[in-house]
């Protein structure tokens, strides 16, 4: 019964934050994430990402579309990739993205287990061409899994997922941003679940609260016989 109750506490939650925050401050993220196994070492990482300046989903704040390949190790996964940002300010009058991002983007994801907690450390590193600008930042997350109606994460499974994520540039203002996130998840099969839960991003400028819902899928084109 305890993912009941959490369910319960993360509507109220919610509840309680829609009825304080104005339209501008809580928004909203769409995000769809794949891992797409070729065979035993290989995957290729797909993921896009639908950010809104509102709850409502007609106020874009950014497209962020990523991918990569993953090399698989027995407790850890190394990746490099590209992705695509293009950001809009809130209520302009132009179609197209203000701001362009092109990134080049390695990380390295360790994972270990603490009882029923699967802990997953991230270590990212960005080279990013912004507009006219190149710039560099690292990252790192630590996330944490706790099935809550059965020992692991597998079919049928409720889960909490919470994560804590710092970005810090490599010159002028060190800190760029930190994300802290809580959300309930469902594990529909092994290569299926959501997620849905609140975001907060800190920045230079201030805090914003973000709605998230997130859908993983992973393929697997590896042979059977």
């Amino acid at each position: 019964m305890r993912w009941k109750h959490f369910l319960i506490l993360l509507t109220l939650v919610s509840s309680n934050l829609f009825a304080q925050k104005t339209a501008v401050d809580l928004g909203n993220w769409i995000m769809y994430f794949g891992q797409n196994r070729l065979n035993d070492q290989w995957s290729i990482h797909s993921e896009a990402q639908y950010r809104n300046h509102t709850i409502t989903p007609n106020n874009t704040e950014q497209l962020l579309l990523r991918t990569g390949f993953n090399y698989h190790l027995e407790t850890a996964i190394i990746t490099g990739g590209y992705g695509y940002i293009g950001s809009h300010i809130y209520l302009s009058d132009q179609a197209t993205p203000e701001v362009v991002e092109h990134r080049i983007w390695q990380q390295l994801i360790t994972m270990n287990k603490i009882g029923r907690l699967k802990l997953e450390h991230r270590y990212r590193v960005e080279q990013r061409w912004v507009n006219d600008l190149y710039k560099n930042r690292l990252r790192y997350r630590l996330m944490v899994f706790l099935p809550l109606n059965k020992k692991t994460i597998e079919q049928g499974t409720v889960f909490i997922g919470l994560y804590d994520e710092i970005f810090l540039n490599t010159r002028q203002t060190y800190f760029d941003r930190n994300r802290l996130y809580g959300a309930l998840g469902y594990q529909f099969k092994s290569n299926i679940g959501v997620q849905a839960g609140m975001l907060h991003q800190e920045t230079n400028g201030g805090g914003k609260w973000y709605l998230q819902f997130a859908l993983t899928f992973n393929t697997d084109f590896r042979r059977s016989d």
